[in-house]
């Protein structure tokens, strides 16, 4: 079975920074669209950043700037590094494949 395993999230301070990673087992992260979601309370989920097969990454407009995808192909792990952190970025943040058909737990990351 696929499994998606995020980790790095936390508590920092406004203006902090942190590393979300997401290792997957039974899927090669390389081999299509990975991304990162988040969701805060009382909020909708929305999709964070996203990385392609060829390396090429979208970001959302709220994080374009301070947020950087990338993707370690002999570690199968995606990566978020979050820079620039304010309590609007609070959330659980989510690792996903391509076509949404699998989700990781969420990491707690927790801004103030």
């Amino acid at each position: 079975d696929v499994q998606l395993v995020e980790s790095g999230g936390g508590s920092v301070q406004d203006g902090g920074s942190l590393r979300l990673s997401c290792t997957a087992s039974e899927y090669t992260v390389s081999s299509a669209c990975m991304a990162w979601f988040r969701q805060a309370p009382g909020k909708e989920r929305e999709g964070v950043a996203s990385i392609d097969s060829d390396g090429s990454a979208t970001y959302a407009e709220s994080v374009k700037g301070r947020f950087t995808i990338s993707r370690d192909n002999a570690k199968n792990t995606v990566y978020l590094h979050m820079n620039s952190l304010t309590s609007e970025d609070t959330a659980l943040y989510y690792c996903v494949t391509e076509g949404f058909t699998h989700w990781g737990q969420g990491t707690q990351v927790t801004v103030s």
